[in-house]
C-alpha cells in the first residue's frame, strides 16, 4: 500500500501543484517516488513529527493540500495536541499518513503498534478516517482524499498486502465496498487485515456457511445505511480490524446499531485484544489475537452455532 500511496501522490502532484510531502526521516525507498519528481514540495522535518503537524498546518493556511507522512502511531500519538489544535480547529487540508497501521510492525513491539490509532481520530472534528483494505483501495482514498477539503487520516499497511478487487470499485469516501453476498452471517472489515476476512469467508462457504462481506475503507463518516440494511438481513455482525475493540469499527457498528430503531443483528467484534507486551511478526501477532483466516472462521462458525441453539431454546424447541 505505500508504494502505492507514493506513485499515486506524485502522480497527482503533476496535476495540482498544491500537493506537499512532510516526512519524519523515514520512507526511504519508498518516498523517492515523490521526492525525486516534486523535490521542491518536499520536506524531510527530521525525528520531529509535532512540529512536521505545524509546519504542515502553515503551508495549509497559505492553501496547500498537505500530506504527513510517519510509521504506524508516531504521526497520530506524538501530534495529538498538533492535530487537535493546530489542524482540526481550523479545519485545514493537513492528511496524516499511518504506514504500518495495526500490527504490521510487530517485532518492533507495542511503541510501533498502531492499535487505538482510528478511536483517536475519528474523535476528531472534521476528521475523515480511512483504512484501505489493498493496494486498489489506498489508490482511491488517495485521490479522493486530494479532493476532499478538510483534515484526514489515511491509514495503510506496511506493504507486500494483496490485491482483493480485481476491478476497481466505485469507492466513494464513507461508503461501503460490497465484495460477496450471503444471508447466514455478515463481515464487515477495515484495512489491510481485509484479504484474511476474505479468505476467512471462502474457509466459511466450503462449511456451508455464507456470508455477506464488506470492506470499510472508511470509518469516519460511516456507511451507516450499508451498516442498517446489512443488520436487517444477517443475524450476526462481524467486525474485522487490527485495532482494539474500543474506538474502532466495532464502536463505530455498535453505536449505528444501538441508535437505530427495532430489532437487528447481533454484534460480534474481532480485534486486538492480547497483551501489548506480546511481541512477535505481524502474522504471528495476528494469529495470536485470533485475526488469521482459519481463527476467524472458526470464531464465526462457533457464534452462529450458539445462535442457532440459543433460538431453539427459545422457540422451545427440542
Amino acid at each position: 500500500m505505500r508504494n502505492t500511496f507514493a506513485e499515486t501522490l506524485a502522480d497527482l502532484a503533476e496535476q495540482d501543484e498544491r500537493i506537499w510531502l512532510l516526512c519524519g526521516d523515514l520512507g526511504y525507498s519508498v518516498l523517492e517516488r515523490f521526492s525525486e519528481r516534486h523535490p521542491n514540495r518536499y520536506v524531510n522535518v527530521g525525528v520531529a513529527e509535532q512540529n512536521m503537524v505545524g509546519v504542515a498546518a502553515g503551508l495549509a493556511l497559505s492553501g496547500k493540500i498537505v500530506f504527513t507522512y510517519s510509521i504506524a502511531n508516531f504521526p497520530v500519538m506524538r501530534c495529538l495536541e498538533q492535530l487537535r489544535t493546530d489542524v482540526c480547529y481550523h479545519n485545514l487540508s493537513v492528511k496524516t499518513v499511518a504506514v504500518g497501521g495495526g500490527l504490521a510492525y510487530g517485532t518492533n513491539g507495542y511503541t510501533h503498534h498502531g492499535v487505538e490509532d482510528i478511536g483517536v481520530m475519528r474523535a476528531f472534528p472534521n476528521m475523515t478516517v480511512v483504512a484501505p483494505g489493498d493496494p486498489v483501495e489506498a489508490r482511491l482514498a488517495t485521490a479522493a482524499l486530494v479532493a476532499q477539503d478538510g483534515p484526514a487520516y489515511l491509514r495503510l499497511g506496511k506493504g507486500g498486502e494483496p490485491t482483493v478487487h480485481q476491478t476497481p470499485p466505485d469507492f466513494r469516501l464513507g461508503r461501503a465496498l460490497p465484495l460477496r453476498e450471503g444471508d447466514d452471517v455478515a463481515i464487515l472489515a477495515t484495512g489491510a487485515i481485509l484479504a484474511e476476512a476474505v479468505k476467512a469467508a471462502d474457509l466459511l462457504a466450503q462449511q456451508g456457511i455464507h456470508a455477506t462481506l464488506l470492506s470499510m475503507p472508511t470509518i469516519q463518516p460511516l456507511d451507516t445505511e450499508a451498516i442498517l440494511a446489512t443488520a436487517a438481513r444477517a443475524p450476526l455482525l462481524v467486525t474485522v480490524e487490527e485495532h482494539r475493540p474500543v474506538g474502532g469499527l466495532a464502536s463505530a457498528v455498535a453505536e449505528t446499531l444501538a441508535c437505530a430503531p427495532g430489532e437487528h443483528a447481533r454484534l460480534l467484534p474481532c480485534g486486538v485484544t492480547i497483551s501489548p507486551k506480546v511481541i512477535g511478526g505481524g502474522a504471528y501477532l495476528r494469529e495470536r489475537n485470533g485475526l488469521d483466516a482459519a481463527h476467524l472462521a472458526q470464531t464465526i462458525a462457533q457464534a452462529l452455532a450458539g445462535e442457532r441453539v440459543a433460538h431453539v431454546l427459545h422457540s422451545g424447541g427440542a
